[in-house]
């Protein structure tokens, strides 16, 4: 096994680190663009442009991605015959078949190999590309993320990380094909946040939906069975009574927890 060496912060106590260069923004733009943000589940036949799209999709793929592997794919299904295969996969919901638009959100763990060729391939054509930067995927990923065929290998991680986790702290995920899925599916989700806010930045709106046939939604796409369906977001202006009520939320107390 290859020795996972834990961060070293102690260089970076007593020593004053001074704030990056940084753009600045008036927050209450933000927070109320966030406010302003519901589930929509009718829309009008407002077409949507094209570029507003394109800016969208581009947006949400600038969302934080684990390891930088970006293993998250946004399916816009433009095809009038496959959009409606698409409609009847999300059981008919208005969210769906009212849409101007429909995209799929996809968790894609199992191009992880792929993509981090790719990081390697980038990082030696850079200049000046920090070494340890180029250790990390020629080293940690793939020790972190091989699970060999049918996840053989995820048992025996399971059983060094507890070994190692009993004398200092040790990431204990992922140990099997299906943190592999989880894994990538909250990469996917952070893409789904920005992709919504995005829309609403360019004046619509979405509604993200699980209640869907993920198998159906795969051949639809023409998918591996690996790919994982992390959701269907459809898009559009929202409609008169599209909204199904005012917000609702549950006392935040409930949910944020201070540790002093």
């Amino acid at each position: 096994m290859v020795k996972v060496k834990v961060f070293d912060t102690t260089r970076l106590q007593g020593k004053p680190r001074p704030a990056a260069p940084t753009e600045s923004f008036n927050p209450s733009d933000f927070h109320n663009l966030v406010a302003s943000r519901r589930s929509v589940r009718v829309y009008t036949d407002r077409a949507i442009p094209e570029d507003a799209v394109r800016r969208v999709q581009h947006s949400a793929l600038k969302a934080a991605t684990s390891s930088n592997l970006q293993t998250t794919e946004i399916h816009w299904v433009r095809n009038p015959e496959k959009k409606q295969q698409l409609v009847a996969a999300c059981l008919g919901q208005p969210a769906a078949a009212t849409a101007k638009e429909l995209f799929v959100v996809v968790a894609r763990p199992d191009l992880w190999k792929r993509n981090n060729d790719w990081m390697i391939a980038h990082l030696k054509a850079t200049p000046d590309a920090p070494e340890r930067a180029i250790q990390y995927f020629t080293k940690i990923t793939r020790l972190v993320y091989t699970m060999g065929p049918f996840g053989v290998l995820g048992p025996l991680k399971r059983i060094w990380f507890a070994l190692r986790g009993l004398q200092q702290p040790t990431p204990r995920e992922p140990v099997s094909l299906a943190d592999m899925r989880t894994w990538a599916q909250k990469t996917a989700a952070l893409a789904a946040a920005h992709f919504m806010l995005g829309m609403r930045a360019e004046g619509f709106d979405t509604c993200p939906m699980e209640g869907m046939d993920s198998k159906r939604v795969r051949q639809i796409l023409g998918l591996p069975r690996q790919a994982c369906i992390t959701m269907v977001l459809s898009a559009g202006e929202r409609a008169e009574g599209g909204v199904y009520g005012p917000r609702f939320r549950f006392d935040a107390e409930h949910f944020l927890k201070d540790h002093f």
